[in-house]
């Protein structure tokens, strides 16, 4: 059973207007469980957009997206995948606890039983100390792992994160990637993650996938044999440049054909 299909997919926004807007055209993907893969494209290539149709955040124009074998919208509502953000959303008026548990109250869970899974959460970021503070008390980075925590909280076998690092300082950036693959292999959590960085795509990643500029679509996707076990040592190795070499290469290659074809549309205008 893979954990998501995304079939043929497309997404025009204002369409039949003079303010169409081609998002995405013709997108194929699957992701297997357990799976971690990540977009990476120019900016506006529709990475995003793509991120919200498998949320049901958006409806797609055109295709189908399944998750668990289920429609996107029945996944939604099931709450079969958790979502982070560049911004960690979390309430200030509520502690760190409370944020945890504030998808578990909208599941029904009872008090005890949130406050437990909320504890047991906080381990897993490893703030244990911090369950009564409230988020402006908190660095960026322990800001980004109470949103991890908070969207792990229901044991959602898919987690979609959208530049969750992007505001964070290198060194904090590179800490925090480390604790997400701590805390995806702990979970077995497959996860579909958006970045502009390059590095950051081969260092947390089974899979990249490679989009064009905009109307997005997969240009490419390049295999990311590493191991399982990554630390500081993988990003001295040998096959970290050469994945960053292949990745940037198949962006090289996206833009050239790119820049190509609108060379062609304007000759044909002409």
């Amino acid at each position: 059973m893979s954990a998501l299909e995304v079939v043929s997919t497309s997404k025009i926004f204002n369409q039949g207007t003079a303010k169409q807007v081609d998002a995405l055209v013709d997108v194929n993907l699957t992701v297997n469980p357990g799976e971690f893969v990540s977009l990476i494209g120019p900016s506006g290539c529709g990475k995003s957009t793509l991120l919200r149709l498998i949320a049901n955040l958006l409806e797609p124009t055109s295709g189908a997206v399944s998750v668990n074998e289920k429609t996107a919208a029945q996944a939604r509502l099931d709450q079969d995948y958790g979502m982070a953000f560049q911004q960690a959303g979390l309430f200030d008026w509520r502690t760190v606890s409370k944020n945890i548990e504030l998808p578990l109250e909208l599941k029904g869970w009872d008090k005890a039983k949130r406050e437990a899974r909320a504890k047991e959460m906080l381990e897993l970021v490893k703030l244990p100390e911090f369950a009564d503070l409230y988020p402006w008390q908190l660095s960026g980075g322990m800001q980004q792992r109470i949103a991890i925590a908070r969207a792990l909280a229901a044991h959602p076998p898919l987690l979609l994160m959208d530049e969750p690092f992007g505001a964070l300082d290198e060194m904090t950036r590179e800490y925090m990637q480390g604790e997400l693959l701590r805390i995806c292999g702990e979970t077995s959590t497959t996860v579909v993650f958006v970045t502009h960085s390059i590095p950051e795509a081969v260092y947390l990643s089974n899979r990249v996938i490679v989009m064009s500029p905009r109307p997005g679509r997969i240009t490419a996707v390049i295999d990311v044999d590493l191991g399982s076990k990554r630390n500081e040592d993988t990003r001295a190795a040998d096959g970290f440049f050469r994945s960053i070499t292949a990745v940037r290469e198949a962006l090289r290659g996206t833009h050239a054909e790119h820049a190509a074809a609108n060379a062609v549309r304007g000759v044909e205008d002409r």
